[in-house]
């Protein structure tokens, strides 16, 4: 049985802050079986391909997420950090920004850019999981909106972990199509610095603390649940639902 929260008692920062971390410690997607599949060399290129694709839907919805989020702004200043974010998934042209790394690392992978974009082939599940994320920063309050991607703490130690690992154990994996994951090494870090100041200082009361630790782990839980979607389809026990990606090997 959890233990029973005492409204009325205000976390310190510091308490607040170990909490959050707690959380990525024990939910994050680093974690995962798949994951450690993934990154320890124990997929075929098919998997690998399907990883990616599905993988896309959440890269290209982030930017999507974000200018939900930036709407919902009231405040100039705001607004001018938060779009750095669209800027650095969207690029300042076609052919600059995150979504066109991916790019990268899908054509690297053999898969048809065309059909990637159109993402007809990716599970029901990382669908369903992706636009949850979208509608939890359209419903609820601009702070959990924020602080749902506090993810972003623990993201630089699985980009390093994922790059060295691919790079390690798939003849098919070059330095040239992992250039998604170097580019966030320097901006995740940033990214995350910013949210977690912004958590500890506009959660003034212990239900919002309570509301923010929430938002994080209901962001884990999505990129959880694409995880075990990839697994059940493509690996245990291998049952590839219709109308999705099929891999050639």
């Amino acid at each position: 049985m959890s233990e029973a929260i005492d409204y009325n008692k205000l976390l310190t920062k510091g308490e607040f802050e170990l909490r959050l971390r707690n959380i990525g410690e024990t939910r994050y997607h680093n974690l995962h079986p798949f994951h450690k599949l993934l990154h320890g060399g124990k997929l075929n290129k098919g998997q690998v391909q399907a990883w990616a694709l599905n993988r896309y839907y959440y890269q290209c919805s982030i930017p999507i997420k974000d200018s939900v989020v930036m709407s919902r702004m009231k405040d100039p200043e705001l607004r001018r950090i938060w779009r750095k974010r669209i800027i650095d998934h969207d690029g300042e042209s076609e052919d600059t920004g995150g979504i066109e790394r991916w790019y990268k690392l899908t054509d690297g992978l053999g898969l048809d850019r065309e059909y990637v974009k159109s993402t007809d082939g990716i599970l029901s599940t990382t669908r369903f999981a992706v636009d949850a994320y979208v509608n939890f920063v359209k419903e609820k309050s601009l702070l959990e909106s924020i602080t749902s991607s506090l993810t972003e703490l623990f993201a630089p130690g699985i980009h390093k972990e994922r790059i060295s690992g691919m790079l390690e154990n798939y003849d098919f994996i070059n330095d040239d199509i992992m250039a998604y994951f170097k580019k966030r090494l320097s901006q995740a870090p940033d990214d995350a610095k910013y949210v977690l100041d912004y958590a500890l200082e506009h959660a003034k009361t212990r239900q919002e603390q309570e509301d923010v630790c929430n938002a994080l782990t209901f962001k884990t839980q999505v990129l959880w649940s694409m995880l075990d979607a990839l697994h059940f389809s493509y690996h245990d026990p291998g049952i590839i639902p219709p109308g999705a990606f099929k891999p050639k090997e």
